[in-house]
């Protein structure tokens, strides 16, 4: 049996007590509608715009599921604790729970929310059966079709939101309230000017003084890359496409 579990994602839980909502304490933090249809990939980001964590959200009943870097998970639950104040919403890792992918759609999950052609995800009781890891088939998979996510591609505080494609990769929302981060991101948008990108690129080609990380295995890099110097070759064909409409 093909191997689905991704070891190298975590859940956190959102649960809301009495008379609290989950989602409207979220809404006001992060840059994508979580009061609609989930799940939605989101950024929680720095007052400049920068991204700190990404994260998509999921519904559970009342409550709301994060699906989120592992290593990141602790961060982001103090993160989101601070914003908390006295509100009556539990905020924790929920140990019980473990993300899953497989690299096509159709078979009853559900679709990335960022771009279909990363294939389909769920979240699932964890299960001792699940040993074996599909994080590094997952990895290539995510950067053939040149999408970044995650600190060391996105960096904690060094990019800002539509320089990781949220844009074009349906993570944010330019219609729903304020959140952390909205005024220059909302900004960047109005202007239609966004000078740089992330791209995955081949590793003989990356620019070591703009890279943010490297993968030897994979001969993939991601760059922090200056978009007027960019090769048209390089941008994958999803953002290719949402650039020349945007034209």
């Amino acid at each position: 049996m093909t191997a689905t579990r991704l070891f190298d994602r975590a859940v956190i839980r959102l649960s809301p007590g009495a008379g609290e909502d989950a989602s409207g304490f979220l809404q006001g933090l992060v840059t994508n509608d979580v009061t609609g249809i989930l799940p939605v990939w989101c950024g929680l980001l720095t007052p400049q715009g920068k991204a700190l964590f990404d994260f998509i959200v999921w519904p559970s009943g009342r409550d709301l599921l994060i699906d989120c870097e592992a290593d990141a998970a602790d961060a982001l639950v103090k993160r989101l604790s601070l914003y908390r104040l006295r509100r009556d919403i539990a905020i924790a890792r929920d140990g019980g729970l473990a993300v899953h992918w497989r690299p096509h759609t159709g078979d009853g999950a559900a679709p990335d929310p960022r771009l279909a052609a990363l294939g389909e995800r769920w979240v699932a009781p964890t299960d001792a059966d699940d040993a074996e890891s599909a994080d590094a088939a997952w990895l290539a998979h995510r950067l053939h079709h040149g999408v970044t996510e995650g600190r060391a591609e996105l960096g904690e505080g060094e990019t800002l939101w539509l320089e990781c494609n949220a844009a074009e990769l349906h993570g944010v929302s330019f219609t729903k309230g304020c959140y952390v981060g909205q005024e220059n991101t909302a900004r960047m948008n109005w202007r239609q000017k966004v000078n740089r990108r992330l791209l995955v690129v081949p590793l003989g080609q990356s620019d070591p003084e703009r890279r943010r990380t490297a993968y030897p295995e994979l001969g993939l890099a991601v760059d922090h890359v200056r978009m007027d110097a960019a090769s048209p070759a390089r941008l994958p064909a999803w953002l290719a496409e949402a650039l020349a409409r945007e034209d």
